[in-house]
């Protein structure tokens, strides 16, 4: 069974983050407290996934860890492990973190379904979970991410943009996340509403663990199967599989460049969407996301309520109506760099325009 939003029950446009689940027409009980801690002396959990994708180490972490000091005064603390890529590893830190009796925890599943043992054994140790990011399966209490069906029709949006009149006069090839991640599910359904019907998609892959040597490999297999003069677009899940999709491409002799889709605002993303080797990013503002999980986070831990928190509730294949703070993302091309990445403090101009990309940069009056 995939996520599915609980859009019927709450209507979103009227709801901001701030304002109560019950004036968004919620039941009560959906905003569960969880722990029972009296003061701002919280312990937090804090397990990311991996370390390919360089947004966990670089903003998630530093932002959630701040976040959590801001929400306690500077009295909480964030115990934090890093997966690698690895559920097994993964469990073996969530069974850690409840031998040193953190209060809650927020987690960023490996894998949705293996971690749901896991989050059972914090329920059973009287734990809190929040899910980060990725929909974990299990009794979560709460659940802080972004909009992943909005974030898919962004992505085909942006390549049907980009194709224009070529959207049906060759083939494109859909690069899809992890089969284990659910929202690689969501990004694919969603991308495929939008393209299904305006493009012909010649070849398709789940790409194991979001790598870009898998991207890179897949790709290939792709431009031997359909030749690389009838690939006219790809869809690539996020900037790393982009990367590696790229230099298939190129290795190929593949000239001039199909647009590439992309997601999280990688560096190295930026920097191909300024040189033009890569058409887009869909650009997630982290800070929102990583308050909301803080937020949420300290509020479980202290047993109070989080309604006035949430702006929107889902369903998991084995939770219903999981109180959540859902965070739009934005297309990001070349023509809007400054105004989100930059102006928003995620990078400098120094960083992105390196001397090789400085008459690129210029180009689009970056500088």
């Amino acid at each position: 069974m995939n996520t599915r939003l609980g859009r019927a029950t709450v209507a979103v446009a009227a709801c901001a983050i701030t304002v109560s689940l019950a004036a968004c027409g919620a039941e009560e009980d959906d905003a569960r407290p969880g722990g029972s801690v009296k003061s701002d002396a919280v312990k937090v959990g804090l397990l990311l996934p991996e370390n390919e994708t360089a947004r966990y180490e670089k903003f998630d972490k530093p932002l959630i860890e701040k976040k959590v000091r801001n929400f306690t005064l500077g009295k909480g603390k964030v115990l934090y492990a890093n997966a690698q890529q690895d559920a097994a590893v993964q469990s073996t830190q969530v069974d850690a973190m409840i031998a040193d009796k953190v209060d809650v925890l927020i987690i960023d599943a490996v894998d949705s379904k293996a971690i749901a043992d896991s989050v059972r054994k914090a329920k059973r140790a009287g734990i809190p979970v929040v899910a980060y990011d990725r929909l974990a399966e299990g009794p979560i209490d709460a659940y802080a991410s972004f909009d992943n069906e909005d974030v898919g029709k962004v992505q085909g949006k942006a390549l049907l943009d980009a194709l224009g009149d070529k959207a049906r006069s060759g083939r494109i090839v859909m690069m899809n996340g992890s089969p284990t991640d659910p929202n690689a599910r969501q990004f694919k359904q969603s991308a495929h509403a939008v393209l299904d019907g305006a493009v012909n998609v010649g070849k398709e892959y789940d790409t194991a663990d979001w790598k870009p040597e898998n991207a890179t490999a897949n790709m290939a297999a792709a431009i031997s199967s359909l030749g690389k003069s009838a690939i006219v677009g790809v869809y690539s899940a996020n900037d790393g599989m982009a990367g590696g999709i790229i230099t298939a491409l190129k290795r190929a002799g593949v000239s001039p460049l199909p647009p590439v889709t992309g997601q999280d605002a990688e560096l190295a993303g930026v920097q191909r969407i300024v040189a033009g080797t890569q058409y887009m990013s869909v650009y997630k503002p982290y800070a929102p996301e990583a308050a909301a999980a803080a937020e949420m986070a300290v509020a479980l831990a202290k047993g109070e309520r989080i309604d006035g928190i949430i702006n929107q509730v889902v369903d998991s294949p084995t939770s219903k109506r999981v109180p959540s703070v859902l965070v739009p993302g934005v297309a990001l091309t070349r023509s809007n760099i400054r105004s989100t990445v930059v102006n928003d403090g995620v990078y400098t101009v120094a960083e992105i325009c390196t001397d090789e990309l400085k008459a690129a940069c210029e180009e689009i009056g970056l500088n």
